[in-house]
Order: structure tokens, then C-alpha cells, then sequence
């Protein structure tokens, strides 16, 4: 792979990334601010009416995983009339995301760019940036970017609590406010009713990143490359909770195909797609599908936090998932009955399944998926339902395997699992 760098910026080992034809384009050159402006000139502010026309027109989307319409949540800001704040949340608490780390790592020049640019339509005075506690180079990588940037933006690093859900939108707002970083249930969002009650724009690294991207390149350039509905490119992490994982950028309509060989990854095998609460494509759907929101929403999947997780051919999905579902139950605000009571009897539940396969197990499994999904405090029971939910959708005849006693593959975690 040619134009890259290594960063320490995955759980398991170091992360590889590539450099893209955007956001990454200036990878090779290193992190600081004057090889940053050779490639990206100093963002000239831009009225706020103006900012939310330029992201609409371009379908910015946000990048952090539920792909909210980033002009939506910016007019619903501006609107409030009332003293706000900007949050990048570059929090990443899943081991299979890297790329908002990369990114801070290697281009965090051009994530501050962009919340200039939103700091200053929104007429805020501070940014507050927060990153992850188990990759404290991401903290040190911004501080050191914050030191080099001229202006009276002011920046306040704050850092994560390190679990799963610790960059869950409303986690990150308690964690600013100074209480525990665990979600709590919200009535409204966080653009109308944030931090201290003032409408926060929070978006995650890449988000920001994209709207400099978007302001330095003109809505006619950025809309060049990509499909005509989903415009532009995205960062994706590949097997980046293992040795050896990748950060690129893509732009979008690239076949998966494509994307996994390129990172030294097999296409013969299964892929969890959209990280630990995305959904399996089995590998006849790997051949077939591409980064697109309206592709992989035909087969009941999604990009996500962008993160792609190849699973070699000898390993068994059933066991793997096991293996999430108990670290997803491990990893809950324990907040309220479904993170408290129904996510661990569901990986008791699909433990069993992998072990026995048996009419009783996947008949308790489909009931603790119904159970939990939409009655949580936050979105965590249902990610985790939805896991579960294409392992039945995906893998009919490896269900059948261990329902009969048949299966012999691999019960290796994910992290030991990903294919070569």
C-alpha cells in the first residue's frame, strides 16, 4: 500500500492509514499546521445562512452513525436564538472504530477547520473537543494542533470515561457538564437543548472535517465524486479492533469488493458491517454490495461509524456475535431495565445458542431481541438487537449447523477472527 502512515491509534495495535482523495489526501505529509496549509488554505468564515445552504446542497450527512442531515441540526441550532455550543466528539468508544482518531492523528487541522468554520457561523467564543481515554495520543495530537492555531477561538479538551457508550450523544454532554460519562434519557436534541440547557451542535471528527471540505473546495467540487445521492467520500476503519487495521477514505458507491482487498483483506468470508451494532452480510452479499446508505439498507444494513469487520471463512458467526453480546452487555449505562437486565440475559441467551443451538434458545434469543429494542435510554439495546437480528437473517444454515451439533468452526472473539 503506497502513501500512508501508522498511527497508535486502534485498540489492539496500530492503524495503518491510507491516504484518500480528501480528507486524507495530505496524510503522508505530517500533522502540522504548515504542511496543512499547503494543501488546505485557512478556512475564511461564512455567514451562517450561507453555511446551512452549502451542507444542504451537498447532502452532508453525519458521520458518526446515525447520518443525520448535518444542515438539519445547524438551522435547528441557529434557530434557538439563544447563547450556544460546539462540541467534536471524537470520542470512538467501539474497539472497532478508528477513524476519528486517525483522522485527529494525522489531519487534525482540517477537523478544527471545520469547527472554526460552525464556531464561528454559531457566534461561539469556545470548542470543546472530546477525545478518547484509551488513546491519550489523540489527546496529545490535538493539544499540540490547538497550540499551533493563530485567533481567539478558544479550545477545551475534555476526556472520555472510556466505555463503549462513553461517545453516545447524551454521554458526551453529561461527561461536559462534569457528571458521570453515561447516556441518560433525553426528551429533545442536543441543537435545541445541549450542554447547560444551550443548543449544542455536536457532530463527531469527520463531520467537521467534511464541512471544511465542503467550504474550501465550493458545493460544485465537493459534489464531483461519489453518487449523485450520497455525494462525496467517507472514512472507513477495516478491522481496526485487530493487528493490521486500516483507515481509508472511499468515496461512496465503491464496491465492498473492492474496499477489503485493498486493505489486505480476503473476500471470501463474512463481514459485520457498521461495527458491533451493525448487521452481518453474508459472503454472497459482500460480492454484491457497495458503500451507500441506499445500498446497504436493501439487505438491512448500514455504514455506520463506517466500520467494516471481515471475518475469515473458518469462523463462526454464531460464536463471534456470542462473543460481542457479552461485551455489549458488559459495556451499558445500566441505566434502565433494557441495559440493566435485558442485554445480559440476551448474551446468557445468545451463548446458549452458540453452544446448543437448540428450538429454545432461538426462541428465548427472539424474544429478548423484542423485548429490548425501543425501550431503552438510549440507542444501545437496540444496536445490540439489531446485531442479533441479521445473525438469524444471514446465517440460516450455520444456525441449523449448531442446532443439529454440526458446527466445528472457530469460537475465536472477532478481534482474533478478522480474515488475511
Amino acid at each position: 500500500m503506497t502513501g500512508f502512515r501508522t498511527v497508535p491509534a486502534g485498540y489492539g495495535g496500530d492503524l495503518t492509514v491510507a491516504v484518500g482523495p480528501r480528507l486524507l489526501r495530505s496524510v503522508a505529509a505530517g500533522a502540522e499546521l504548515a504542511a496543512h496549509r499547503t494543501s488546505w488554505a485557512a478556512p475564511q468564515p461564512v455567514p451562517a445562512a450561507e453555511l446551512v445552504s452549502r451542507t444542504e446542497r451537498v447532502g452532508l450527512r453525519g458521520r458518526g452513525g446515525g447520518g443525520f442531515p448535518f444542515s438539519r441540526k445547524l438551522a435547528v441550532a441557529l434557530g434557538a436564538g439563544r447563547r450556544r455550543a460546539v462540541i467534536v466528539n471524537a470520542a470512538e468508544g467501539e474497539p472497532g472504530s478508528g477513524k476519528d482518531s486517525a483522522l485527529l492523528l494525522t489531519a487534525p487541522h482540517l477537523v478544527l477547520d471545520g469547527a472554526d468554520l460552525v464556531a464561528t457561523a454559531l457566534d461561539c467564543t469556545t470548542v470543546t473537543v472530546v477525545v478518547p481515554a484509551e488513546r491519550p495520543a489523540v489527546g496529545g495530537a490535538v493539544r499540540a494542533a490547538v497550540a499551533q492555531r493563530p485567533g481567539d477561538l478558544g479550545y477545551d479538551l475534555v476526556v472520555t470515561g472510556g466505555t463503549f457508550v462513553s461517545g453516545q450523544a447524551r454521554a458526551v454532554v453529561e461527561l461536559v457538564e462534569g457528571r458521570e460519562n453515561l447516556p441518560v434519557t433525553a426528551w429533545t436534541p442536543e441543537a435545541v437543548s445541549g450542554v447547560k440547557d444551550r443548543p449544542t451542535l455536536l457532530s463527531n471528527a469527520e463531520t467537521f472535517a467534511q464541512v471544511a471540505a465542503v467550504c474550501a473546495l465550493g458545493v460544485d467540487e465537493y459534489l464531483a465524486i461519489g453518487l449523485p445521492a450520497e455525494p462525496g467520500t467517507t472514512l472507513l476503519t477495516v478491522a481496526g479492533d485487530s493487528p493490521g487495521g486500516v483507515v481509508l477514505e472511499v468515496p461512496f458507491g465503491v464496491a465492498l469488493a473492492r474496499v477489503l482487498p485493498y486493505c489486505g483483506f480476503r473476500t471470501d468470508g463474512p463481514v459485520l458491517i457498521g461495527g458491533y451494532h451493525g448487521a452481518w452480510l453474508p459472503v454472497e452479499e459482500v460480492a454484491r454490495r457497495t458503500i451507500s446508505r441506499q445500498d446497504l439498507a436493501t439487505v438491512g444494513a448500514s455504514i455506520g461509524a463506517g466500520v467494516i469487520l471481515p471475518l475469515g471463512p473458518t469462523r463462526c458467526p454464531v460464536q463471534v456475535t456470542a462473543s460481542i453480546v457479552e461485551y455489549l452487555a458488559g459495556h451499558s449505562a445500566r441505566r434502565c431495565g433494557p441495559c440493566r437486565n435485558g442485554l445480559p440475559a440476551l448474551a446468557t441467551s445468545v451463548d446458549e445458542l452458540a453452544r446448543d443451538g437448540g428450538r429454545e434458545s432461538v426462541t428465548r434469543v427472539k424474544e429478548l431481541v423484542s423485548l429490548v429494542t425501543g425501550r431503552g435510554a438510549c440507542a444501545h439495546p437496540d444496536g445490540t438487537a439489531r446485531l442479533v437480528r441479521s445473525l438469524f437473517r444471514a446465517f440460516p444454515d450455520e444456525l441449523a449447523a449448531h442446532r443439529d451439533g454440526r458446527c466445528a468452526l472457530s469460537p475465536l472473539p472477532l478481534s482474533a477472527a478478522v480474515a488475511r
